[in-house]
């Protein structure tokens, strides 16, 4: 039998981490103040939105943040997996309204997010990913379909821009609360944005702009009480990669990456990166000419042409 986590005093709350300390309130004092960094569980934020929910990250998210007295906007364009998202957040006590939606839709997305009741926290996870194609000539290059680059921009870059630029309106609007913030809006963006990838050329460049946007556009948000921030992650295993044909360095777990992402918010960091090794060493490979770069690139498996699956461009 299992225990659901209860708030069983009125000083110290039963852990969410342990389940054995539900009913024993001498041992949940001790665990939580043994769990109290961990601020994926202590967070605040009573109203959530956020996008690409119906699976991976944006799923793990809502699922985690899921808890009684917590209201989740939950966004995505397959109806049945949002559903089943929603399913699991509702069991874990939290109020959910859902959204059936493209990111790409500014006024579609607009008119959701202000319709809501306020937002304390805005995840923008919606995302797509896609490389290039073999050659299809002889003496022809590695290409990407002009479909492709048109939709990754739509939804990486625009996507992006259609879920901060209304959720940074709307909390500008907000009371401070006790720490003085109004909110925070994460978006995800990628080690790919860190470099210019000759297998993944779209999806490189909307990253890298949804991380300079984002951070740049903090500066000036943070004046106000909202914390801007951008996470620059590697290979996580969610769907998005699970065809991906190889070998893919750093590859996260999402339960861990949502972890990082939580606990980089709770600490307020602008930029979210994981893994530190990976992101750092694409730093540097940026740093390296444009030749010596791209006869490393193009010696890797990584991104090779014809590597990655074709995205749903729909």
């Amino acid at each position: 039998m299992v225990t659901l986590c209860v708030l069983r005093h009125a000083a110290f709350p039963a852990c969410c981490v342990c389940q054995s300390c539900a009913f024993m309130p001498e041992a949940a004092m001790l665990c939580h103040n043994h769990h109290k960094q961990r601020p994926i569980w202590n967070m605040k934020y009573n109203t959530v939105l956020i996008t690409g929910a119906s699976s991976g990250l944006g799923q793990t998210l809502a699922q985690t943040l899921a808890r009684p007295g917590r209201t989740l906007y939950l966004g995505g364009r397959n109806v049945q997996r949002l559903e089943e998202t929603a399913k699991t957040c509702i069991s874990r006590g939290a109020a959910v309204h859902l959204h059936l939606g493209d990111v790409a839709d500014r006024a579609g997305m607009d008119a959701w997010i202000r319709s809501t009741n306020g937002l304390k926290l805005v995840l923008a996870c919606a995302g797509i990913t896609g490389g290039t194609r073999k050659p299809q000539a002889p003496d022809g290059m590695p290409y990407e379909p002009a479909a492709q680059i048109y939709r990754i921009f739509e939804t990486d870059m625009m996507g992006v821009l259609n879920t901060v630029l209304p959720a940074l309106d709307v909390m500008q609007h907000q009371p401070r609360g006790t720490d003085g913030m109004r909110g925070r809006i994460c978006a995800i963006s990628s080690v790919a944005g860190v470099v210019s990838y000759p297998g993944t050329p779209s999806y490189s460049a909307a990253k890298a702009a949804v991380d300079r946007f984002m951070v740049a556009t903090g500066g000036n948000a943070k004046k106000a009480g909202i914390l801007l921030s951008s996470v620059v992650c590697g290979f996580l295993n969610t769907p998005m990669v699970a065809k991906n044909a190889f070998p893919m360095p750093g590859l996260t777990d999402v339960n861990t990456a949502c972890r990082r992402i939580l606990r980089g918010l709770g600490r307020n960091e602008r930029r979210i990166i994981f893994p530190l090794w990976l992101v750092a060493g694409s730093r540097f490979m940026d740093l390296l000419p444009i030749r010596l770069a791209e006869a490393y690139y193009n010696n890797q498996p990584t991104g090779a042409a014809g590597s990655m699956p074709e995205p749903d461009l729909s």
